[in-house]
């Protein structure tokens, strides 16, 4: 864990989701700034450039070198790299006559999407979309599944929704086709419901994500990003080729660019699952060369195992290997070959965290902080969504915050083939977003409506729960407390009102055994909540001393081993446990006798090894009878997506709306 993913204090950006369409011819308004800006400053270089694969502390050696050496900021880090890519732009032109014979299919929904879309439908729906009006349908998704598609509201060219069941009814590049189906072939039932989404360039919000799954929805947003980058660049050589050939180029209007050359970006949480991602899409492309394997396999792939299996597998999914969090990686494409470390600015993918692309966005030094390279995003693609969640989300709101902004400099860009929809400000309703997540959660949601803007429509998919009580293998009693809260904003005050004075009298009363102490785990999942009633058992305000350890994810190994101690031996009647410290360390507590949650964990997981882990091991030793052990959990109205995932879907609305007790109680 990163010491970045601590509250920044940087400032929230203006949410953008209901800014009006721009009006203003704007090839001219950009043509004239980067004018005004290049007669202010030293004459720059075709492109920018921006080493991606070095921490930190290199990028900023290298800035600060070229400043010494009298380059200007956007030659600084390019030195030796220049030529290389210059190269690579020059063989694929030189190949450009051998593309693949492929006629432009005006159903191919690339060419609906983004080349060619028509501008009365799309300008009629950008209107729907920035005033929030939106059509709902929902649909089955399989037995235990559905998926909620939403539409600007005077939509009127919506075709039915066809089943996707193999990759070979998708649109692919030839290049593509052949190892698609060798490789996916048949889909997956969530595969199924999620595909026509993915390949008709809708938004997309998957909450179903699960270890089982995860390598066949990799591969197959995988294959989306290949097919799309294929695409796009093979229109811009062939185009290329055109435009050499022509007796007067001049009649020829060929838009066919955005401002610069990264067209996907895949958000990922860390350097183990862009190494899998990377794997995925050198199956499905498998290039004759791969430039810098052996340093991205240094810099990302971490040989020894670190942990046993008998971990949990989310656990080991997120951490075993090289679990780093700060990194970005540019990749570049051409036909025989993928280039790892490539330039920001001359590759076609980019695979970062949120917090390794926020520090170069916001970097201290202004001259050198740059998201021009995220100006042209048009498929973003954010795998392992609820991991994220446990760190700094602000990172994720501050890059999308960052995304399809007009560039502040030109980058060599040639504004005759720039499509029509980027010159106007409107790139963020064409992009594309897919979030896999193993759930959703109001972070989520928000993002959802606010930032996931598709003129083309958005999906949301997601599956009935029967509920982690279900499984947690013990027969304990659990009760979940219903508290009061008005509005979301006073929740964590009306939730600490009701802790002090419903349960901190309880907790006081718990009968203590002959030897060890009362052994109650007092599960917080949010640090705030965390703080304030640590804070609260330190004071005086407590209605009697109760001897507590804490254990954060802040505690350091020492301190977390002596507060297990205490709690074991009894020194400690109360254990506080944090959600972001289970999250990280998956500790297996013993002496847990009872269980109090200060609100309900995110994760569904997380109930499940706390009270059938922590509790059924005490069980299990012999040391509590299965009769004295309890559960008990608050949540509020503003709980039920938490909720709905412990108790199950069946149980959820009667126990938010229920007016005739605010106790409920399950064994």
């Amino acid at each position: 864990m990163s010491e970045d993913d601590a509250p920044s204090e940087a400032s929230e950006s203006e949410d953008e989701g209901s800014a009006p369409v721009s009006k203003v011819p704007a090839y001219n308004a950009l043509l004239q700034a980067f004018q005004e800006s290049a007669s202010s400053e030293e004459p720059r270089r075709k492109r920018r450039k921006i080493e991606v694969e070095e921490p930190e502390e290199t990028i900023v050696e290298e800035l600060d070198d070229a400043e010494e050496n009298g380059a200007s900021d956007a030659d600084a880090g390019v030195e030796g790299d220049s030529d290389e890519e210059d190269q690579d732009d020059a063989a694929d032109e030189e190949v450009a006559e051998d593309l693949e014979d492929e006629d432009e299919d005006a159903n191919d929904p690339f060419e609906v999407h983004f080349a060619n879309p028509e501008n009365n439908e799309l300008s009629s729906k950008l209107k729907s979309i920035t005033s929030s009006h939106w059509m709902h349908e929902k649909v089955a998704a399989g037995k235990e599944a559905n998926i909620t598609i939403s539409r600007p509201a005077n939509t009127t060219d919506a075709a039915p929704r066809k089943a996707v069941k193999n990759v070979s009814q998708l649109k692919l590049k030839k290049r593509l086709a052949d190892t698609a189906q060798a490789k996916i072939g048949t889909l997956s039932e969530i595969e199924q419901a999620i595909a026509p989404s993915i390949f008709n360039y809708q938004d997309l919000m998957c909450g179903a994500r699960s270890v089982e799954n995860a390598e066949s929805l990799r591969r197959l947003a995988s294959l989306h990003a290949l097919n799309h980058i294929y695409k796009g660049r093979d229109r811009v050589l062939k185009n290329n080729t055109r435009l050499a050939q022509a007796d007067d180029s001049s009649d020829l209007e060929l838009r066919d660019q955005g401002f610069t050359r990264p067209k996907v970006l895949i958000l990922l949480e860390t350097r183990s699952a862009a190494a899998k991602y990377v794997d995925a899409l050198m199956e499905l492309c498998d290039p004759e060369q791969q430039e810098n394997k052996k340093r991205f396999q240094d810099g990302f792939i971490l040989s020894e195992e670190k942990f046993g299996q008998d971990r949990p597998a989310d656990f080991l999914e997120l951490f075993e290997g090289n679990d780093d969090n700060d990194f970005r990686l540019g990749v570049k494409f051409t036909r025989k070959t993928v280039k790892f470390f490539s330039q920001f600015y001359a590759s076609d993918i980019i695979l970062a965290s949120p917090l390794g692309l926020r520090r170069i966005i916001e970097h201290q030094d202004p001259k050198k902080a740059d998201s021009d390279f995220l100006s042209s995003i048009e498929v973003l693609i954010m795998d392992q969504a609820d991991a994220m969640l446990m760190q700094n989300w602000e990172h994720v709101e501050y890059v999308f915050d960052h995304l399809n902004l007009q560039p502040k400099d030109a980058h060599g860009c040639d504004f005759s083939r720039v499509r029509n929809w980027y010159l106007d400000n409107q790139a963020k309703y064409i992009r594309q977003t897919i979030v896999l997540s193993g759930f959703v959660s109001p972070e989520l949601n928000k993002l959802y409506n606010s930032s996931m803007l598709n003129y083309a429509g958005k999906a949301k998919y997601a599956t009935t729960y029967p509920g982690s009580i279900v499984d947690i293998g013990l027969s304990v009693k659990q009760t979940f407390s219903r508290l009061e809260s008005k509005l979301p904003a006073s929740d964590p005050e009306d939730r600490f009102k009701y802790f002090t004075t419903a349960i901190v009298p309880a907790i006081s009363r718990y009968p203590r055994p002959p030897e060890g102490g009362q052994g109650i785990l007092l599960f917080i999942p949010s640090y705030l909540d965390f703080v304030r009633v640590r804070n609260y058992f330190n004071s005086s305000n407590a209605t009697q001393h109760i001897s507590f350890g804490v254990i954060s994810e802040y505690t350091s190994v020492s301190d977390s081993r002596r507060a297990r101690s205490h709690f074991i031996t009894g020194r400690h009647n109360v254990l506080i446990y944090t959600g972001r410290a289970h999250h990280f360390h998956r500790y297996r507590l013993k002496g847990v006798r009872r269980v109090v949650m200060y609100g309900l964990p995110e994760n569904p997981t997380f109930y499940n090894e706390i009270v059938g882990g922590f509790i059924g091991t005490s069980i299990a030793e012999g040391k509590l009878d299965p009769a004295e052990a309890s559960v008990r959990a608050l949540f509020s109205r503003w709980d039920g997506l938490k909720l709905e995932r412990v108790v199950g879907t069946k149980r959820v609305a009667n126990m938010l709306r229920e007016k005739g007790g605010d106790t409920f109680d399950f064994i």
